[in-house]
């Protein structure tokens, strides 16, 4: 396999407030190739979007830091890089689709100006220059009558509009790695789809790397090549799609994957009724010792209650196609190499 673009070892994020330090992310490992996709998945509070932030060194501080691990993009640890280097590399090297564009984009900017913005700063573009740039990403990401809609303010766009502009102005310096979190939140499923042909195409041209943070197990059948599955701050499963898909080794992926009627039909061949994960995801100051899935697992075990799960490889896991779990059911497999407990 090719080197990789990103590679993230251990990474740690810690929150202070009045009730005291809590770890956000504890220990996440990822690694992104050239072209490839992977996706972040979990529900809402499982540190997705803080694990995307913290890559770019977007977390708030205080009350957050980034408190150990390592985030390696070209071999360089972006950890070490001092702001002026992080301001060379965000939008640049390394681009965002935050989750709502109406409260990313500027309402008091046109859309154009916006795209422009940060071919001026990365490109050298001088303003005549970038505005022809920016007429030619609103066309490539599909939307009508750029000449026209260069000039129209975020308000004037519809919902799948502005999602595009977002895409534009991630894209218009031609990044190495993009970051989309949930980019199709709040859209319609004919927008939703549109924009994953728009991601998947963008791709192919561009040999963009993609990491798509999402809480859907359907787009994750459609858009992965290696998935990723995240839970109070760690990461308990990885592999590739079919890998996770069908032979999921966690009880909270099989949980994902099974409130999805029609991706569990179609992967076990039988009629699902819609299913659901009792219980929320614990609150990053209850987290205690053991298994954090442990309360709303319906196969718990005595030693999830005081201790953590290591890695463990899956049986249908390889040098070239590693699968892993973070799961005590799993015990019988072989930890995984550099996850031991």
């Amino acid at each position: 396999m090719q080197d990789s673009l990103l590679k993230v070892q251990g990474l740690q994020v810690e929150f202070n407030s009045r009730r005291g330090k809590a770890m956000v992310l504890n220990g996440v490992d990822l690694e992104i190739h050239q072209g490839q996709t992977l996706c972040l998945v979990g529900e809402s509070g499982c540190g997705k979007s803080m694990t995307a932030l913290a890559l770019l060194q977007l977390i708030p501080s205080p009350p957050g830091k980034i408190s150990g691990g390592q985030v390696f993009f070209h071999g360089e640890d972006l950890l070490r890089a001092t702001q002026e280097r992080m301001q060379e590399v965000r939008g640049n090297r390394i681009s965002m689709i935050f989750q709502e564009p109406m409260t990313s984009l500027n309402p008091v900017f046109s859309v154009g100006d916006q795209v422009a913005e940060s071919l001026r700063l990365h490109a050298g573009l001088d303003p005549a220059a970038a505005r022809l740039q920016a007429i030619e990403m609103l066309k490539q990401v599909g939307i009508p009558a750029p000449e026209r809609r260069v000039d129209e303010y975020p308000h004037q766009l519809s919902g799948g509009m502005r999602q595009r502009v977002m895409i534009a102005i991630a894209l218009a310096c031609r990044p190495d790695i993009l970051i989309a979190d949930e980019p199709t939140t709040a859209l319609d499923v004919t927008v939703q789809a549109q924009i994953f042909d728009l991601l998947r195409d963008l791709q192919r041209e561009r040999g963009t790397a993609i990491l798509l943070i999402t809480h859907d197990m359907g787009a994750v059948a459609e858009m992965a090549d290696r998935v990723m599955v995240m839970y109070a701050g760690r990461v308990i499963e990885q592999g590739n799609t079919a890998q996770v898909l069908r032979q999921a080794g966690h009880p909270y992926t099989r949980g994902l994957i099974n409130c999805l009627p029609e991706l569990g039909s179609s992967i076990h061949n039988e009629r699902t009724d819609l299913a659901e994960i009792a219980g929320m995801v614990p609150s990053i100051w209850e987290l205690s010792k053991g298994c954090a899935f442990r309360e709303r697992c319906t196969q718990a075990m005595d030693i999830c209650a005081h201790d953590v799960p290591p890695m463990f490889n899956m049986a249908d896991s390889s040098p070239s196609a590693p699968h892993m779990t973070a799961c005590w059911l799993q015990a019988d497999q072989a930890p995984a190499r550099g996850h031991a407990a």
